[in-house]
């Protein structure tokens, strides 16, 4: 048990803490009952590409159907269950009847190809996987295939959705009822590593649905806010502070298309009469330069969430103004943490919102420590941002050096960015760790492309960075040393990518050199290529651009 508040007497300390709150011990089928309960007929959820409508009574008989689906496969409490889509009906059915089930519910990609797919059919150990066969971007069927071949795997059922085997697997006989704990585990989420292979972040009931309450709280959410969720739900972004805080709330999920589409999000928005718009600052970069956009009707929106990369404060002011979005908030955090620790009120002056990232939720700590002696900084002073209370994760999937290196003896998620706390408790980020950047949305880690780069016959050596850009926030850049006599295009290296890593791994810029800077030990320096590649490209005020 935390004592919170032993810091309070050390005013100056970049310490801080949230209001203590009541916090839910229910499960997610808990809270789904719950929210039958008080608004059953109320909607739930639109999926306008779908053309499919369902009330909260309605969305938990079809969780139950996948529940009892699931128990008819022999799938147990504790189990992994892997979903493999896009934006949809089925991925919120999948999703809530794996909860009831008490089944473990495995987020994978749908930019995932052979290689990142072989690997998490092989880490997560899941028994069953749900996909589309096949979409406008990829054929699902068939890379399953080719990642299956020449592995044994414990899958064991793939059930493909919009076919006669997904609607008898619906049919299914049973009940749902199991012995389910708010600390069990409900969800894995992969997330890259600075060193190695992506790492399967556990997470608990407890952990998703109190998040979801205290962000519904921060945005004021009732039953009768409708919330367009443009983000995928792969993502903590779609799949916790979309469905959870419409769950704990009872307002409506509006999803818009497959993917992230600015014009259908616009049309979503008007059409349904959207109160809340959530996105990554690309999204909402997108939808303001669309050339019709002064065409669409946006005054419904009140409010809503810029988060998942650093915030333009040019364009938060834009969407606070042009999209009538006067209640926009700022989130941050991370997978680890559920994913938001900290975010501004919706009526916290304008120069606060895009200023900084907000400040603790309810049931949350929040320091600033010396990346030296870890140590708390005073107020004012840089230093790692570090988070703790019941958002923190259950750890990684069988990985507790990992777990032990993120997450202290003392509770403290440590999330390896940057940041200053001002005396009344707000943070400033000023910088992130030391490699990863953020490409639209999407996080990057160089270490695991770098990994998968060296796989080609013809390459030495090879650093990626991520620079500014000016729609995605960052891309990557890739410095290359090829094998002594080798010769290569910067064309055939993204040819080699294309189809076994995600879209947003794959450099977008390709530099061939003969060396990289190094430090007098022999450390490559990266900040040096990202300085270099800066300069070279006339990216210095883009660079110095201002972000919440």
């Amino acid at each position: 048990m935390y004592t919170w508040g032993r810091f309070r007497d050390q005013k100056m300390l970049s310490y801080s803490c949230g209001p203590d709150q009541p916090l839910w011990q229910k499960t997610i089928g808990q809270v789904l009952d719950q929210t039958v309960e008080r608004w059953g007929d109320r909607l739930a959820l639109v999926s306008r590409h779908q053309s499919k409508r369902h009330s909260w009574h309605e969305l938990r008989e079809l969780a139950d159907c996948v529940a009892r689906g699931l128990r008819s496969l022999g799938i147990t409490p504790g189990d992994r269950v892997g979903l493999w889509s896009t934006n949809c009906v089925e991925w919120v059915m999948v999703q809530l009847g794996c909860a009831r089930a008490g089944a473990i519910l495995v987020n994978v990609n749908p930019a995932y190809r052979t290689h990142e797919l072989a690997f998490t059919l092989r880490k997560s150990r899941m028994k069953a996987l749900f996909l589309w066969e096949r979409d406008s971007r990829a054929d699902y069927a068939q890379i399953l295939n080719e990642a299956r071949h020449g592995h044994t795997l414990p899958l064991e059922h793939v059930v493909v959705f919009g076919t006669a085997a997904w609607e008898d697997f619906l049919r299914a006989p049973g009940d749902v009822r199991g012995a389910i704990q708010p600390e069990d585990v409900a969800n894995i989420q992969y997330t890259s590593g600075t060193t190695g292979m992506p790492k399967g972040v556990l997470l608990t009931h407890r952990n998703q649905v109190n998040n979801g309450k205290f962000l519904a709280q921060g945005m004021r959410y009732t039953e009768r806010d409708r919330i367009c969720v443009p983000v995928p739900l792969y993502h903590c972004f779609g799949c916790v502070i979309g469905t959870m805080s419409a769950l704990a709330s009872g307002a409506a999920m509006i999803f818009p298309n497959w993917t992230f589409d600015a014009c259908a999000t616009l049309q979503a928005v008007e059409a349904e009469g959207a109160t809340s718009l959530y996105g990554v600052p690309a999204m909402f970069i997108a939808e303001l330069g669309l050339p019709e956009f002064n065409n669409f009707k946006l005054t419904s929106l009140r409010t809503g969430m810029m988060a998942g990369a650093p915030c333009p404060v040019e364009v938060m002011k834009r969407v606070m103004g042009e999209m009538h979005c006067q209640e926009l908030t700022i989130g941050y955090g991370q997978t680890e943490s559920t994913p938001v620790v900290t975010m501004s009120a919706v009526d916290d002056p304008v120069e606060i919102r895009v200023s900084t990232i907000g400040k603790a939720l309810p049931c949350t700590e929040m320091k600033i420590v010396s990346p030296l002696d870890n140590n708390t900084m005073p107020t004012g002073e840089r230093g790692e941002v570090c988070a703790r209370g019941y958002m923190v994760m259950k750890g990684y999937d069988d990985e507790p050096e990992a777990t032990a290196r993120a997450v202290d003896r003392e509770g403290w998620l440590h999330t390896g960015d940057l940041g200053v706390m001002s005396q009344d408790g707000y943070i400033h980020l000023t910088g992130r760790a030391k490699d990863m950047f953020i490409r639209g949305g999407e996080n990057v880690y160089p270490r695991e492309v770098e990994e998968f780069l060296y796989t080609h016959p013809k390459v030495a050596e090879v650093q990626l960075v991520g620079i500014p850009d000016e729609r995605l926030g960052e891309v990557g850049v890739a410095w290359i040393r090829l094998k002594t006599g080798e010769s290569a295009t910067a064309d055939e290296i993204r040819a080699f990518c294309d189809g076994h890593i995600a879209y947003f791994k794959i450099p977008q810029h390709i530099r061939f050199v003969d060396a990289f800077p190094m430090t007098v030990t022999g450390k490559i320096q990266k900040f040096k290529i990202r300085e270099i590649e800066t300069n070279e490209r006339g990216l210095e005020s883009l660079s110095k651009r201002e972000t919440a």
